[in-house]
C-alpha cells in the first residue's frame, strides 16, 4: 500500500518575501510547514543575505518550477566601494582595502559597460556543484576548482544613487537566469580600481510576477493564527495568496483544445490538431482551463510534457 503524504493538496504559486539571515532552503520548509502542504519547491535560491522575491511552488505547479528557474530576475544591489572581500558580499572576510576616488560619471560609464551578452565565471561561493559538491564547500576549504564560463544577458543596469560619504553605491539590474550579481558587483571594483562587494541585495521581480504580491513568512504565519483564533480552516486565508499555476508560464505560446480533446491529451495520448505547432514547450488550454504543457511530436501531433493529475477524468482528490 502506497505511503500517504503528510499534509494536505495544495496547488498554486506564493510569492515569498525571504527576509535576511535565511537560506532559500530554511524558507521553504517554513512556508511549506504555515500551508501544511504536501508539497513544495522553491525555484531560484538566495544567499542568506539576500531578501525578496522567492516564488513557493506547491502541489502540481512544482511540475513547472523550470519555467521561472530559466526567466530573467529583477534586483536591487547595494555596493561598498574600497573593500574586496572573499565571498564578494558583506559575510566574507575584507582581502583588501583601497582609497574610492571615482566620479559620478566614472561609475556611470563604468555600469553601463557591463549591459549586454558576455561570459561571467560563477563565485566559488555559490550552490552550482563540481563532482557532486557544492562550490561554497571547496571555497570554504581553501580549494579552488574549474568553473565553466557562462553566457548571461544584463537587460539593464542603472545607477541608482552614490552615498559618498559611506562610499556606497546603489544600483537596479535586470538580468537573465544564473547571472551573478555578487560577481558583477567584484568585477566593478575592479574596474573602478578601489574593490567593492555586496552589503544589499534585494529581489523585486521574477518573470512578470509583480513585487506588490509578495507577502512575508510573518504575514502568513499571522494568517495562520488569525485562522486558528477563529476556528476556521487555515485555508480560508491563506489560500486567496496564490496565483494559478499557469502564472508560471506566461512566456509560452497556447494552444487551445476542445474539452474531449483535453481529456485524450490528460490520459497521455498525443492529439492530431491539424494545425502547425510551435518549436518547445506549450501551454495547453482545454474549453478555457489550463490542463497542463505539451510539444509537437515526430509525427506533428501534440504530445503531453508536463500534465495535471487534476485533470484526468477519473482523478480522486486526496483526503
Amino acid at each position: 500500500m502506497a505511503k500517504r503524504s503528510k499534509g494536505r493538496p495544495v496547488d498554486g504559486i506564493l510569492l515569498l518575501n525571504k527576509p535576511i539571515g535565511i537560506s532559500s532552503n530554511k524558507a521553504l520548509p517554513q512556508t511549506k510547514g504555515v500551508y501544511f502542504a504536501q508539497k513544495a519547491g522553491h525555484t531560484g535560491a538566495l544567499d542568506p543575505l539576500a531578501t525578496g522575491m522567492l516564488p513557493i511552488c506547491f502541489g502540481e505547479a512544482t511540475k513547472f518550477t523550470q519555467f521561472l528557474l530559466d526567466t530573467d530576475k529583477t534586483y536591487v544591489v547595494r555596493a561598498k566601494l574600497g573593500e574586496r572581500t572573499t565571498t564578494s558580499d558583506s559575510d566574507g572576510e575584507i582581502v583588501s582595502t583601497k582609497d574610492v576616488n571615482v566620479t559620478r560619471e566614472q561609475l556611470i560609464k563604468e555600469i553601463a559597460a557591463f549591459v549586454g551578452e558576455s561570459d561571467q565565471y560563477p563565485s566559488m561561493y555559490s550552490a552550482l556543484k563540481y563532482q557532486g559538491r557544492p562550490l561554497y564547500k571547496y571555497a570554504r576549504e581553501g580549494i579552488e576548482v574549474p568553473r565553466k564560463c557562462r553566457k548571461i544577458n544584463v537587460f539593464s543596469l542603472t545607477f541608482d544613487e552614490f552615498d559618498e560619504v559611506n562610499n556606497v553605491i546603489q544600483m537596479t539590474a535586470h538580468v537573465s537566469k544564473g547571472t551573478y550579481i555578487r560577481t558583477i558587483v567584484d568585477d566593478l571594483g575592479e574596474k573602478l580600481g578601489c574593490g567593492a562587494h555586496v552589503v544589499m541585495l534585494h529581489r523585486t521581480a521574477v518573470g512578470q510576477y509583480p513585487a506588490e504580491k509578495m507577502v512575508s513568512l510573518d504575514e502568513i504565519e499571522a494568517l495562520l493564527a488569525k485562522a486558528k483564533d477563529e476556528e476556521v480552516a487555515p485555508s480560508t486565508y491563506l489560500d486567496a495568496l496564490l496565483l494559478p499555476l499557469d502564472t508560471a508560464l506566461v512566456d509560452l505560446p497556447v494552444v487551445e483544445v476542445s474539452k474531449e480533446q483535453g481529456s485524450i491529451f490528460s490520459h497521455g495520448q498525443a492529439i492530431d490538431l491539424d494545425i502547425d505547432l510551435p518549436e518547445g514547450a506549450i501551454k495547453v488550454v482545454a474549453d478555457g482551463i489550463f490542463i497542463g504543457t505539451g510539444e509537437r511530436n515526430a509525427s506533428g501531433h501534440l504530445k503531453v510534457k508536463r500534465g495535471l493529475a487534476s485533470q484526468q477524468d477519473d482523478y480522486v482528490k486526496p483526503e
